[in-house]
């Protein structure tokens, strides 16, 4: 994906530099900064199409700066992967419940976590089965990522977006978790608990409205998409 910027905040020098490296034989333009503050400064400034975040960062940590780029209307639509050493799930957790896209563990194989930043930016140009889609009472722009139920519009991250989007093109039929995590991430044997934590994020706002449609999971068989019921 020629000319796709991305932005890569972390601290440590050798790894910043590696995956500026990396990236740019891959045919990435990159920014980099190099604490929590200056990650912030030049994401709202210079707008790339992809974040590479580090959590344990000085000044301002990666939560933070993940907080305060999906609670803003200007940066929240841009796809973030958390880069984290910790062992700690909660860790994991409580950055994807802020609004991150994906998480990769050092140490990591150069191959995958650049698998899934060209998944993650695939994704997010999508435009499979048209840029506007309609079922019922529910409407998606998937140029820009939003939705609306009645008229109403649901803010939702680029993941749930997603996800939402992959359910509501075939209403009422279940979708394989393998087949879910494989369009997400582009990659076989992703993460479960990555995706389970986005439906379960996806679900509570859909259950905020009161005609919205719910997710329902059926063992054995995935997740989908069904009206006049709460799953």
């Amino acid at each position: 994906m020629s000319g796709m910027r991305i932005l890569v905040v972390e601290d440590e020098e050798p790894i910043r530099q590696f995956l500026t490296l990396a990236l740019k034989r891959s045919g990435y333009e990159v920014i980099a900064a190099s604490d929590g503050d200056e990650g912030l400064m030049r994401a709202t400034g210079e707008m790339p199409d992809l974040i590479l975040l580090d959590l344990m960062l000085p000044r301002l940590d990666g939560w933070e700066v993940c907080r305060r780029l999906k609670s803003s209307h200007t940066t929240s639509s841009i796809p973030v992967i958390m880069l984290t050493a910790r062992s700690d799930e909660r860790d994991v957790v409580e950055g994807l419940s802020i609004g991150a896209d994906d998480y990769v563990r050092k140490p990591f194989l150069l191959k995958e976590l650049l698998a899934r930043v060209e998944a993650r930016l695939r994704h997010s140009r999508s435009d499979v089965g048209g840029m506007m889609f309609e079922h019922h009472n529910l409407r998606l722009d998937c140029e820009h990522g939003m939705v609306w139920i009645d008229g109403e519009e649901l803010i939702l991250s680029p993941t749930e977006f997603r996800v939402l989007e992959l359910l509501a093109r075939s209403p009422g039929v279940p979708l394989h978790r393998e087949r879910l995590l494989n369009r997400l991430w582009g990659l076989d044997g992703g993460d479960s608990r990555t995706l389970d934590t986005h439906i379960s994020r996806l679900r509570k706002k859909l259950s905020a409205h009161p005609n919205a449609p719910a997710i329902e999971a059926l063992r054995g068989r995935g997740y989908r998409l069904v009206w006049g019921e709460k799953a």
